[in-house]
């Protein structure tokens, strides 16, 4: 059955209308997911049309993108919030799509759902940032209710709701959200490889010290990915080095909270940089409470660079502890990720062992596997609709 299922996905061809609040130039964990499926989806025949804020850029991948203007988040300027703008519907009208997905409606994809109402479109959305998890680390965290309410509200116009883990498909479901399913994770296991490796890479990471133990974070620079926790896995390990990949609103706090340590602040990496710094460090913390997968993880799981994480959000679904990674209990004491990150250094043979199940277990997870089941949801809500 499954094979006859994707022979007829493989023939029928679809216009899909892909309405995101972020993308390229951006970097980031939805922007990758993003980038993989629209390239996915075009090389199998299937027609994109991204509306996103204008980042300079109108075509990826054979898909047209129109960029709607906007202006920078005052807490997060390297986010731009558009406005919907009647321009939006002619493009629409002009590319007659067959079914429109918003990721994380916020504004700009309330243009979407207003478009698939009035014109009978199918609708799928897909859930990617645990916003009211966020609320809290910027101080308005009593907003939390309300932002549940307004969440709802807009999920529940779809006929499909899609999460990136089965965590946070059970926390949308408990809140209220109807119509929620998984979209399969994906990563990129030829460029995110153990043969990567590489001691000019190393040295640069590790700002001339290579043969010291060497601490890899990846990722924004944001209040809610608590990076401020690895301060302490860091002092415990008094040789130990750390280098924290990307940017962000939090980095010039960040630059002050770990002066005197031996942190390096690196700044965005992509590509085959970034594969080579996963695969040249001896582990990876990533101490965020708030992911609903944590992309990132399985990049460095794919290049062999053992992880250590909080068991929290989606970071389950991906790290089984002891055996393709190590996971510690988000407790503000940090005894956890200390013990566990100790471990990972002191003991090789382990540690070995670790990277080879990680890397198998990212093998399991390409991008066009996660994109024939993507189309397989949206196949099943266009024959339903």
């Amino acid at each position: 059955m499954e094979y006859f299922l994707q022979s007829y996905l493989a023939n029928v061809f679809m216009k899909i209308a892909l309405f995101t609040e972020t993308f390229l130039p951006k970097v980031d964990g939805i922007v990758t997911r993003l980038r993989h499926t629209i390239e996915q989806l075009q090389n199998q025949g299937d027609q994109v049309l991204v509306i996103c804020p204008d980042g300079g850029i109108s075509e990826y991948k054979g898909a047209k993108v129109y960029g709607v203007s906007g202006f920078p988040l005052p807490l997060y300027p390297e986010l731009k919030m558009a406005l919907p703008r009647p321009s939006i519907i002619q493009a629409l009208d002009n590319f007659e799509p067959d079914l429109i997905h918003v990721v994380n409606p916020a504004v700009l994809g309330l243009a979407g759902i207003f478009h698939s109402k009035l014109n009978n479109i199918p609708l799928v959305a897909s859930y990617h940032t645990h916003l009211p998890q966020y609320l809290h680390h910027y101080g308005l965290g009593m907003l939390e209710g309300c932002l549940w309410e307004l969440l709802k509200a807009v999920h529940n116009q779809a006929a499909l709701n899609l999460c990136t883990s089965t965590a946070m498909v059970e926390v949308l479901s408990n809140h209220g959200i109807e119509r929620v399913d998984l979209w399969q994770r994906g990563v990129d296991t030829e460029i995110f490889h153990p043969q990567q490796a590489s001691e000019r890479i190393r040295s640069h990471l590790s700002q001339n010290h290579p043969e010291s133990p060497l601490l890899l974070y990846v990722g924004r620079l944001s209040a809610e990915k608590e990076i401020e926790r690895i301060k302490p896995i860091l002092e415990a390990i008094p040789d130990a080095r750390l280098a924290l990949v990307g940017d962000g609103p939090h980095r010039q706090a960040l630059e002050e909270y770990f002066a005197g340590t031996s942190t390096h602040f690196v700044g965005y990496l992509v590509g085959n940089k970034l594969a080579a710094a996963f695969a040249s460090s001896d582990a990876f913390i990533f101490p965020s409470r708030t992911e609903t997968l944590g992309l990132v993880l399985l990049e460095a799981m794919a290049a062999g660079c053992p992880v250590v994480a909080a068991r929290s959000g989606g970071i389950p679904d991906i790290v089984t502890d002891g055996m393709n990674g190590y996971l510690f209990e988000p407790t503000c004491d940090g005894e956890g990720a200390i013990t566990a990150t100790r471990k990972l250094l002191q003991q090789k043979q382990e540690r070995d062992v670790i990277r080879f199940n990680a890397r198998q277990e990212a093998e399991k997870w390409g991008w066009a596997t996660a994109t024939r089941q993507l189309k397989g949801h949206y196949h099943q809500i266009v024959r339903t609709s």
